[in-house]
């Protein structure tokens, strides 16, 4: 007999991104990671993105639906943009969800390790490990820049007035909202 998901004790702890950080930062992996198709160029990849021709899909059909199912389920919903202004407080809220308490000195432990600067440097997060065939470092790092608003290097004027045109499209009529920027 399997047990029904429906009785666990589940929670889900979802972390979204701007589109327009997670459309450079996708591109870039889909060069690296050899289980994808060569992305070609930046422009038809971020056409591909908007329409959701991507592996897993749509990113507005994603977390439209994760931040839908946050109204009904145990889900906490959080922002990469707010992790990586105040980590702390971000991780303090996993906790309190997750009904943990930690002393305090254990919390900043946390802060300090989950840091960009640090799983940049670590195996276990980084994928330095995965044989070269499947993920070329030496094309893009797995953990790139980790900055909030680095679309901004990447996107010409052009693409993000068609991008913010379309994310406005798609997103009509959810309360969902992110920030490009810190």
């Amino acid at each position: 007999m399997v047990l029904g998901l429906s009785l666990l004790p589940l929670q889900v702890v979802y972390v979204a991104r701007n589109a327009k950080d997670v459309a450079v930062s996708y591109y870039h992996f889909y060069h690296m990671a050899k289980v994808h198709p060569e992305p070609g160029t930046w422009d038809s990849f971020l056409e591909k993105f908007m329409v959701g021709e991507v592996s897993y899909g749509s990113w507005y059909q994603h977390v439209q639906e994760w931040w839908e199912l946050s109204r009904t389920h145990p889900v906490l919903y959080l922002f990469y943009e707010d992790m990586k202004e105040n980590p702390k407080r971000e991780i303090q809220k996993i906790l309190e969800f997750v009904g943990c308490s930690l002393p305090e000195e254990t919390v900043d432990l946390m802060v300090q390790h989950t840091s960009f600067k640090e799983m940049k440097k670590n195996p276990m997060t980084n994928y330095t490990t995965v044989p070269q065939e499947l993920m070329d470092h030496s094309i893009s790092p797995f953990m790139r820049k980790g900055m909030a608003g680095d679309w901004k290097t990447t996107f010409t004027v052009a693409q993000n007035e068609r991008f913010d045109a379309d994310y406005a499209e798609k997103v009509a009529g959810c309360s969902l909202s992110f920030r490009s920027e810190l």
